[in-house]
């Protein structure tokens, strides 16, 4: 029971780990070096991790954050594993096994100095990982999951865009609606999809190979 359920456990326990870290933050942001606390509007997720806050106080928020990036990290690549096996097609689910897992070793070593080169490994590997995913998805019957996922990386591309372009007005608001679209996403994923939803897909290229 509980290996069922470690992805939502891990995404929990990452969300709370990560929300302790926001209210221990002493504060300060890009846009205002003297504010106090963390602004979801202001602040970026990054700002938890360093040793010192922007506003050059000592960061207890670090430890926090740190584990809540490892918890998250260890939870994607748990989903990305679990998801290739309901893939039937095995090249396909190879790329999303290990595109999608191994990305996560880039995504927890955000929190180090490499974090601008780090984002740009993991978001890469990330979104290969969805796009294929995203791919059978189209290919499936389930309608929902077809809108949910060509929104969800729409709104990463859109976020990614705001980053490349140096567009950071609206940034660190974009930057949780999009991690948190894309917990939603993936949690939708892991618990409302079946390997019987893809079967189809193999055989119906069987039958157009014969």
């Amino acid at each position: 029971m509980l290996k069922k359920y470690f992805v939502l456990i891990g995404i929990t326990a990452s969300l709370l780990l990560l929300f302790i870290a926001m209210m221990v933050y002493p504060g300060g942001s890009m846009f205002d070096k003297n504010s106090v606390g963390f602004d979801l509007t202001k602040n970026f997720i990054s700002n938890l991790f360093g040793a010192k806050a922007v506003n050059g106080s000592d960061n207890p928020a670090r430890y926090w954050a740190d584990a809540g990036m490892i918890m998250l990290a260890v939870s994607f690549a748990i989903f990305f594993m679990r998801f290739s096996e309901k893939i039937p097609q095995k090249s396909a689910a190879n790329v999303i096994k290990y595109a999608g897992a191994g990305g996560m070793i880039f995504m927890f070593l955000i929190v180090t100095p490499l974090h601008d080169v780090m984002v740009t490994i993991a978001s890469t590997l990330f979104l290969l990982s969805i796009f294929y995913i995203t791919v059978f998805i189209l290919k499936s019957k389930l309608h929902g999951f077809k809108v949910l996922c060509v929104m969800s990386m729409l709104i990463f591309y859109f976020t990614l865009y705001l980053y490349g372009s140096g567009s950071f007005t609206y940034l660190p608001i974009m930057q949780k609606v999009t991690t948190l679209n894309m917990i939603i996403l993936i949690l939708l994923l892991e618990y409302f999809t079946t390997k019987e939803d893809f079967e189809h897909i193999l055989n119906s290229s069987k039958s157009n190979d014969k």
